[in-house]
């Protein structure tokens, strides 16, 4: 007999219950809950399971969450970060959190390991910060800040939802053991010439000796012409104490220093040594003083070469040419950007560098957002005898100054200077009529960063080092043409229907409020800077180059492989400007291939001379792309 249906006056059977006297009828009991004697007014949960002081009687019974998985620690130095996996059984419930205890196992060495292992560690002072907390925490991730150097910690993290407080049992958890500052492996040395060429150099250097069982994971050798000290390095890995340079120039110095890498990561650079390519030596100076006897026989006839060659290369930086496809052709000067502001006329940089285009031929369809100076739109644009094609419209509101209109219409003039398959195109601009608007091709997938949010897991790693390899290469171009973005980010890439990735917003002046989306800060200098993607010596000395666009690039990196997570999370813009000068870099994201992270570290390097050029980038992804094996190894998980 079904007991909701049962004599008003008969007792609730074992497995029901009934909140109270009354008509009301009874109810089964809840999820992992029973009744052993009837008449019952709720029902007591099985053992092992617990309702929150803050469910109601007739909830179902929960239980706390199981241990956190597959912990991974990055250190630098004496800051560590832990990422983590959650669960595997959230007990039911889903509130779930973390919370992470710290203990302070003593001195590096024999000693601090032997009282890990007996659990004869105190709890870590008050010394020590976490971002975001301690405790609390709803997402797998910590950064600990201001541990001791050469120390032994155990980190244990728990889990925890609303039945952990009434439990009888401890909290799920995972401990890591962790020793700050380990060793890293010693300067390289022995570094020589083993062999040359015209063109090449064959270098080898001594192992060096590591200590506590390390192992030697890669050695990192850097090179640059001897003349050329301000110029920046270029990087070569090796599995092996040994390496050959090539395309090189002829009889000409190179500075070498190498590094080793071991778990604990890169040690020193080894001294300054210096290498020649062949001829050198006897050979070299014999061919100097023949050159010295040929030069003063042909003086006159070098000079008219010189100065007709001057003349031709400047008509050629004058009239560089593109073709077809809007690529820059190999061996043709590339052009150089022309900044608009140096027109004495802004109007005439407009007219110069961008098309003006008929207010009748454009269609207006929808707004699709709002920019800094007026909406954003989706039109159609029907020039006479060509097809009809989607343009993206930004339009400058009215009741506009001079100036405004000036700053509107400069990113047209910049825009209208490029030509290239991963730089947004300017189809024109509309000055003659209200409202004034610059027209440019439509980008069907919108902003890379909310495009990556909206398909996150959907790519695979080729597809995202195809997205990096086309800004790496808008990028390239850019440099090439001695263009600094000052804002590469990913929101500011946009992602066509077939996934290919174009650098946009060259606006130069950027009106950006401290509640916007894209938090800043106000440097000393003045002016608004996007904290989270720039590099320090442009936070802190306005200093931007190519070289700190290869920073945000690195960024823009993380930003791709997390697929739009917000660079340093929640930390403040503050907090992110004091990890980075105490050296601290973003972890590689979850299922990063090693050799990507690697990659962004290279361009997060604090000396900017250090970090790769867009060239280098373009090619090191080149390479990735067409071996394919060399992006299934991601960083291990280190278990302690």
């Amino acid at each position: 007999m079904n007991p909701q249906c049962s004599s008003l006056t008969a007792a609730c059977p074992s497995g029901h219950f009934k909140v109270g006297s009354g008509s009301g009828g009874c109810t089964s009991c809840p999820d992992k809950s029973n009744t052993r004697i009837p008449g019952s007014a709720y029902c007591p949960c099985l053992l092992g399971y617990d309702r929150a002081d803050s469910d109601p009687p007739h909830a179902a019974c929960t239980r706390p969450p199981s241990a956190p998985r597959h912990p991974v620690w990055q250190l630098n130095d004496t800051m560590v970060t832990l990422e983590w996996r959650e669960p595997l059984d959230r007990g039911g419930r889903g509130d779930l959190s973390y919370r992470l205890l710290c203990s302070d196992c003593g001195a590096a060495g024999a000693a601090g390991a032997a009282r890990a292992l007996v659990g004869s560690c105190s709890p870590c002072d008050d010394s020590i910060l976490y971002r975001p907390s301690q405790s609390g925490l709803t997402q797998p991730r910590i950064i600990i800040w201001g541990l001791r150097p050469q120390t032994n910690y155990i980190f244990t993290i728990q889990s925890l939802n609303a039945v952990s407080a009434v439990s009888q049992s401890e909290p799920a958890s995972i401990n890591i053991n962790i020793t700050t500052s380990r060793d890293v492996p010693p300067p390289i040395s022995g570094v020589k010439r083993a062999a040359a060429s015209e063109n090449s150099l064959s270098m080898k250097w001594n192992p060096p000796v590591l200590q506590n069982q390390h192992q030697v994971l890669e050695y990192q050798l850097r090179y640059r012409r001897l003349d050329d000290r301000e110029g920046l390095w270029e990087y070569l890995p090796s599995k092996s104490s040994s390496v050959v340079l090539t395309g090189l120039q002829r009889a000409t110095q190179y500075q070498v220093q190498v590094r080793a890498q071991s778990q604990a990561g890169y040690g020193s650079f080894s001294a300054l040594s210096s290498f020649s390519t062949l001829p050198d030596g006897a050979a070299h100076s014999q061919l100097v003083i023949t050159a010295v006897l040929v030069s003063m026989a042909m003086l006159l006839l070098v000079a008219a070469v010189t100065a007709g060659f001057i003349c031709y290369r400047k008509r050629r930086r004058r009239s560089a040419r593109t073709d077809k496809a809007g690529h820059y052709q190999m061996g043709q000067t590339m052009k150089v950007y022309i900044d608009p502001f140096t027109y004495e006329d802004p109007n005439e940089a407009v007219r110069e560098f961008a098309k003006e285009i008929d207010a009748s031929f454009v269609k207006i369809e929808e707004v699709i957002g709002a920019g800094e100076f007026g909406e954003v739109c989706r039109g159609r644009l029907r020039i006479p005898g060509r097809k009809e094609n989607y343009v993206a419209i930004k339009t400058l509101k009215g009741g506009y100054t001079e100036k405004q209109r000036r700053d509107f219409l400069s990113e047209a003039s910049i825009m209208g200077q490029f030509q290239h398959p991963n730089i947004i195109h300017l189809e024109g601009v509309i000055t003659t009529s209200c409202p004034v608007m610059i027209l440019t091709e439509f980008m069907e997938n919108g902003a890379l960063d909310s495009f990556l949010r909206m398909n996150d897991g959907q790519f695979t790693t080729i597809q995202l080092v195809g997205m990096l390899r086309g800004i790496a290469a808008g990028m390239k171009y850019l440099s090439d043409m001695s263009f600094v973005h000052r804002d590469l980010a990913a929101r500011n890439i946009l992602v066509n229907s077939n996934l290919v990735c174009k650098v946009s917003d060259f606006g130069l002046s950027r009106f950006l409020t401290e509640n916007s989306s894209d938090p800043t800060y106000t440097s000393s200098l003045g002016g608004k800077i996007p904290i989270r993607w720039t590099a320090p010596e442009a936070i802190a000395y306005r200093k931007f180059t190519s070289a700190s666009d290869v920073w945000s690039y690195g960024i823009v990196m993380w930003e791709v492989m997390s697929y739009g997570e917000r660079p340093y999370w929640d930390m403040s813009n503050q907090d992110v400007i004091n990890a980075i000068e105490q050296d601290y870099r973003l972890p590689p994201p979850p299922d990063c291939p090693a050799s990507l992270h690697a990659l962004m570290l290279d361009c997060w390097q604090k000396e900017r001379a250090n970090r790769p050029r867009f060239c280098d980038i373009v090619g090191g992804l080149d390479r990735l792309i067409r071996n394919p094996a060399s992006l299934k190894m991601t960083h291990p998980e280190l278990l302690r």
